[in-house]
């Protein structure tokens, strides 16, 4: 039996991999990464999908490429 679950959103990548580990709120990070609390708070709870623009701001702030 193959089993197929939904894959994980990018907002809680975000939230469970760079927000919690650095202790940042959700308005602190917005702040960093120059968008709304309001849009990072709408990715983080999963109701808006990543944008490419929001990809390429969170590969800057992290080090990594916005593909990842």
């Amino acid at each position: 039996m193959i089993i197929k679950r939904k894959p994980t959103h990018p907002g809680i990548l975000l939230k469970e991999d760079v927000l919690k580990p650095l202790g940042l709120t959700i308005t602190d990070a917005a702040k960093d990464l120059g968008v709304s609390r309001k849009s990072l708070s709408e990715l983080i709870n999963e109701r808006i999908s990543l944008s490419p623009d929001m990809a390429v701001r969170i590969s800057k702030a992290t080090k990594t490429s916005p593909e990842s």
